[in-house]
């Protein structure tokens, strides 16, 4: 198995604009799904500068939850620029920002009393729940589950297992970072045996590497994202709830690409009764505009004293707004419950379509988080060449999705959560006819 075989095609998809040379002037570590240059883009759809039009289940990699160019995100956007455009933390306050901290963590996981400290990015968000984690516990290390994605920069690829790509070439990284089994139904044959394993994988860690009392932290994906759109057993969450609650260890939920009602709860920890100790969210905060964060109880999130952490971006006024937005727009448009019924919609069409075909393992998600495993039907060998051939037929009838799994084998399918009745049916129609193909 080739193990870059990863979520990158060898060519790029291309509708074949003519001023492609354009591309030049950008690296090549930008490895990319198309070549489509975009003009303008509205709610699930794409439209090139050749007047193409796509259907967008990628959601700039579950991004613009909200849609392409939701109306009042832009307004809400081109309001505040004409106002304030940035007001730095350290020295100012803005409305914007104000009101997002007093809002967005009345959402938090079982309503308990949080509080918000932003940043830019998923990375820097996971890496400040860290610090705040190792601060508050004066402890060293942090477990983490085999193939979670959590980020890029140099702390957050020692966290990072769902693909060497990530890593590799880069070591030695951060140390004290130990990872245990993610429970995979599909690879350990049920859930009850992929519970066991992880929960195994956990005490063996204790048992052998690490003692419970130096474990500041787990960091966990309540759904697995660029490691193959895996949903846990239902008992995965408590139990590690039970023992984070045990040794003292906090808990800590990166909800990055699950979040803002992506899996048909605000956070897809939700669907459990384990309450974290920090989220971590990006994404789908703020409809495509750079923003993310971490929320705590205020008791924990006072550890950071002043100067113990910051960032010049985090809580960019052009930002907030659009992230205040982006809460309404979710509320007013129900699109918590939307995802919920959408995907079930998208699951039961898409399980109907790959039922004669013995290469899909398993269709599976929650939510508008949806997965197709592809794999040996005997022996489960991961197929990662078919996944791209599905990707290549999808972009030949103007349907954009985007794969994961550590091979590279998983066709994973992001809606925005506005997407359409029309939309999941043209949607499950075009991957029936791609499955057929290949």
């Amino acid at each position: 198995m080739d193990q870059y075989a990863t979520d990158v095609l060898s060519e790029p998809l291309s509708a074949g604009p003519q001023w492609l040379a354009l591309r030049d002037g950008v690296p090549d570590v930008w490895t990319r799904y198309t070549d489509l240059i975009i003009e303008r883009g509205s709610g699930s759809w794409l439209e090139t500068v050749d007047g193409e039009r796509y259907l967008d289940y990628t959601s700039g990699i579950g991004v613009v939850s909200t849609g392409h160019a939701h109306p009042r995100v832009a307004a809400a956007i081109a309001a505040q620029a004409s106002k304030l455009i940035h007001g730095q933390q350290n020295i100012v306050y803005h409305q914007p920002g104000l009101l997002l901290h007093q809002r967005l963590p009345r959402y938090f996981p079982g309503r308990a009393e949080a509080t918000l400290f932003l940043s830019n990015s998923g990375a820097e968000a996971v890496e400040a729940a860290v610090k705040l984690a190792k601060l508050a516990t004066r402890r060293p290390a942090v477990i983490a589950f085999r193939g979670g994605f959590h980020g890029r920069t140099h702390g957050t690829m020692a966290f990072t297992s769902s693909g060497v790509k990530y890593r590799g070439h880069y070591e030695p990284l951060l140390g004290g970072v130990h990872f245990a089994p993610y429970p995979y139904p599909l690879r350990y044959g049920s859930a009850e045996a992929a519970l066991r394993a992880t929960l195994d994988g956990v005490e063996e860690l204790f048992a052998t590497l690490i003692y419970p009392d130096d474990v500041a932290a787990f960091l966990v994906e309540p759904v697995l994202g660029e490691g193959g759109y895996v949903v846990p057993p239902d008992g995965f969450l408590p139990a590690l709830r039970e023992i984070a609650d045990r040794h003292g260890i906090l808990l800590i939920a990166d909800e990055v690409q699950s979040g803002f009602g992506r899996t048909g709860r605000f956070f897809a920890s939700e669907w459990t009764d384990a309450v974290p100790d920090v989220v971590v969210m990006a994404k789908g905060i703020a409809s495509g505009m750079p923003l993310s964060g971490i929320m705590a109880a205020r008791s924990l999130m006072d550890k950071f004293t002043p100067g113990a952490h910051g960032g010049t971006y985090g809580g960019n006024a052009v930002a907030c707004a659009a992230a205040l937005a982006t809460l309404d727009v979710i509320e007013d448009e129900g699109l918590v419950a939307n995802a919920e019924r959408q995907g079930a919609r998208l699951l039961a069409g898409l399980r109907a379509a790959a039922a004669d075909h013995a290469h899909v393992a398993e269709v599976r998600g929650r939510g508008l988080m949806i997965a197709v495993e592809l794999a040996d039907p005997a022996t489960l060998a991961p197929r990662p060449d078919l996944a791209k051939a599905i990707l290549h037929e999808a972009f030949d009838r103007k349907l954009l999705l985007l794969t994961c799994g550590t091979y590279g084998n998983v066709v994973r399918v992001i809606p925005p959560l506005v997407t359409t009745d029309e939309e999941v049916d043209l949607a499950v129609e075009v991957i029936g006819q791609a499955l057929a193909s290949v």
